[in-house]
C-alpha cells in the first residue's frame, strides 16, 4: 500500500454535514466538500491485510485496496479506471450504499473501518470533474434487441452492460422519467436528481434507447414484446408490505412509497394532486412505521416539510450498538445505526406494536400500540411475539407513513402474461443465468432476489447482462463479478 503505517496514523472521517437547522429547510444533499488532503488520508488508512475481505463483503466485487492505493498516490485517473472495472455507476453507490464492505473491512477488527464509500464518492465525482467519464459506444453492433423492462439500478446496469456488448437495448419504464426507486423513492436530500440525469447523458450518447412512460399491459400491449430477441425484466419488489388493523381505512395513513414519490416530484418542479394534501406533514404529529431504510428516508422528508413531531416504531428490540457476539466479523451485523434523518429529530420507539387507528369523520387521529418481546426460537423457528400486558397506550397521530418494507413483485401484469414461474418467497424464479421459466425472458434485482440493496441490484443488473449476451450469441465477453477482461465495466 501506499503508506504501509497509514491506519495507526490517521483516524476514521466523513465529510462536515451543513448543521440540522439549515438543512432541514431544503432537500439538497446535506454533505460538504471533503479537501483532497483528507480524502488521500483516508485512502491511507488501507492496509496492506494480505487477504482483503472488504472485497468479499462488496457484492460487486469492488476492488477496493486498489483504488484507495491510488488515490493515496494522486493517480485518480487510474482509480477510475479500476473502480469503473467493477461498478458501473458509482455515484449511486458512493451516496446510497449501507457499506457491507466496511463491515468487512480487516481494519474493523479493532479500528474503525476505511471510509471506503466516501473514497468511492470522490473518485468518481472526481472523474466527472476532469472529463473522465466518457460515452463508450460499441464498435460493432450485433443485430440483436433486447428490451430492459424497468430503469432502478438493476434495469441501468443490464442495459449499460448489453450496450456495450454490441446489442441494441431498450429500456423501458413506467413512470414519466427514467430512474426507478432511484428517481422516486430515494430523497434528494441523500442524492439530487441530477446525479442521474447526468449518467443517463452518457448512456444515451453509447447508444441505449431510453423509453419512460410505457406500461406494458396498459398503455403499451404486451405483444410489442414479441419483436426483442430477449426481455430483462427489472421490475423491483414494489409490492409494498401493508399493516391489517382497524382503522386501516383512515384517511392519513399512507404507504411509504406512495408518500416519498410525491415529495420527489415536488422537488423536481411538479405539480401534485391537490387531493395528495394529507401526505403533507406540515403541522402535524406524524408517525413512521418500520425502522429500516425506507422509514429513514420518510423520517427526513417529514421533518423537512415541517411536521410537528416525528415518531418512528420498531417491532424488534433495540439492537445493540455494538457487533453482536453471533454476527462475528466480517459478516454484516445488525446492531443500531443512526443515520443523518434520525440526528435531525425523532423519537426512536423499539418493541413496540400498532393494533389499531383511530380517527373521527374519516381521518385519523391517533393510534393504539402496545409493547411485546420475543420467546427464543424452539428447533430452529422463529421467536415467538407475545404483548406486554397493560403496556396500551395511544398516541396522537395526523400522519402515519407505513414503511414495512416490500413483499416481492407486484402480482399480475408481466409475471402473469408471460406465466413465469415464482420462488417460495413469491419472487421470479430464475436458474444460475437469470433465465426465468420461459426462454428468452431473464429477470434481475429485487423482483427476483427480493428487497435488497442498490449495490445488490447493480450486480444483479450485470450477471443478467451476462446470461443475456451468452443466450444470444452463445459465448460472452461480459465481465463477472470482479473486474474480468474488458477494461471498461
Amino acid at each position: 500500500m501506499g503508506k504501509p503505517t497509514g491506519f495507526k496514523e490517521f483516524a476514521r472521517e466523513l465529510p462536515e454535514k451543513r448543521p440540522v437547522p439549515e438543512r432541514v429547510k431544503d432537500f439538497n444533499e446535506f454533505y460538504k466538500p471533503f479537501p483532497e488532503e483528507n480524502i488521500r488520508n483516508q485512502a491511507a488508512r488501507c492496509m496492506d491485510c494480505g487477504v482483503p475481505t472488504c472485497h468479499a463483503g462488496c457484492p460487486l466485487g469492488n476492488i477496493i485496496p486498489d483504488w484507495n492505493d491510488l488515490v493515496y498516490r494522486d493517480l485518480w485517473k487510474e482509480a477510475i479506471d479500476r473502480l469503473h472495472a467493477t461498478n458501473n455507476f458509482p455515484e449511486f453507490t458512493g451516496r446510497l450504499c449501507p457499506a457491507p464492505c466496511e463491515e468487512a473491512c480487516v481494519l474493523a477488527i479493532i479500528e474503525p473501518p476505511v471510509t471506503i464509500e466516501e473514497i468511492e464518492k470522490q473518485i468518481i465525482e472526481r472523474a466527472f470533474k476532469e472529463g473522465w467519464v466518457r460515452a463508450q459506444p460499441p464498435e460493432i453492433r450485433t443485430g440483436r434487441k433486447v428490451a430492459v423492462i424497468g430503469s432502478g439500478p438493476a434495469g441501468l446496469a443490464a442495459a449499460q452492460q448489453l450496450n456495450w456488448a454490441g446489442h441494441t437495448v431498450i429500456l423501458f419504464e413506467r413512470d414519466d422519467r427514467i430512474g426507478g426507486l432511484l428517481r422516486y423513492g430515494i430523497p434528494d436530500f441523500k442524492m439530487e436528481k441530477w446525479v442521474i440525469d447526468r449518467r443517463l447523458e452518457i448512456m444515451e450518447e453509447e447508444g441505449v434507447i431510453l423509453k419512460p412512460g410505457v406500461d406494458f399491459g396498459k398503455n403499451a400491449p404486451f405483444d410489442n414484446l414479441k419483436e426483442f430477441d430477449a426481455v430483462v425484466l427489472c421490475t423491483g419488489a414494489t409490492k409494498g408490505r401493508d399493516l391489517s388493523v382497524p382503522g386501516r381505512e383512515l384517511s392519513g395513513v399512507v404507504m411509504a412509497m406512495d408518500y416519498l414519490p410525491r415529495q420527489n416530484r415536488l422537488v423536481a418542479g411538479d405539480t401534485v394532486d391537490e387531493t395528495d394534501d394529507e401526505m403533507d406533514a406540515n403541522g402535524k404529529h406524524v408517525i413512521v412505521i418500520g425502522g429500516g431504510d425506507t422509514g429513514s428516508d420518510c423520517i427526513g422528508t417529514a421533518n423537512r416539510q415541517g411536521a410537528l413531531s416525528v415518531t418512528n416504531f420498531e417491532l424488534f428490540p433495540r439492537p445493540p450498538e455494538d457487533r453482536p457476539e453471533h454476527q462475528p466479523w466480517p459478516f454484516w451485523p445488525m446492531r443500531l445505526r443512526t443515520s443523518p434523518s434520525h440526528e435531525e429529530g425523532v423519537q426512536r420507539e423499539w418493541s413496540i406494536n400498532t393494533k389499531k387507528f383511530i380517527g373521527t369523520n374519516g381521518k385519523v387521529e391517533k393510534l393504539v400500540t402496545v409493547n411485546i418481546e420475543f420467546d427464543p426460537p424452539k428447533n430452529g423457528g422463529r421467536p415467538k411475539m407475545k404483548e406486554i400486558p397493560g403496556s396500551e397506550k395511544e398516541w396522537p397521530a395526523d400522519l402515519v407513513l407505513l414503511a414495512l418494507g416490500f413483499t416481492g413483485p407486484e402480482p399480475g401484469g408481466l409475471v402473469e402474461h408471460l406465466g413465469l414461474e415464482l420462488d417460495e418467497r413469491t419472487n421470479i424464479k430464475t436458474d444460475k443465468n437469470y433465465m426465468t421459466s420461459v426462454p428468452g425472458i431473464f429477470a434481475a434485482g429485487d423482483n427476483r432476489r427480493g428487497q435488497s440493496l442498490i449495490v445488490w441490484a447493480i450486480a444483479e443488473g450485470r450477471e443478467a447482462a451476462r446470461g443475456v449476451d451468452e443466450f444470444l450469441a452463445g459465448h460472452t465477453q461480459l465481465p463477472t463479478k470482479g473486474p474480468g477482461d474488458l477494461p471498461r465495466v
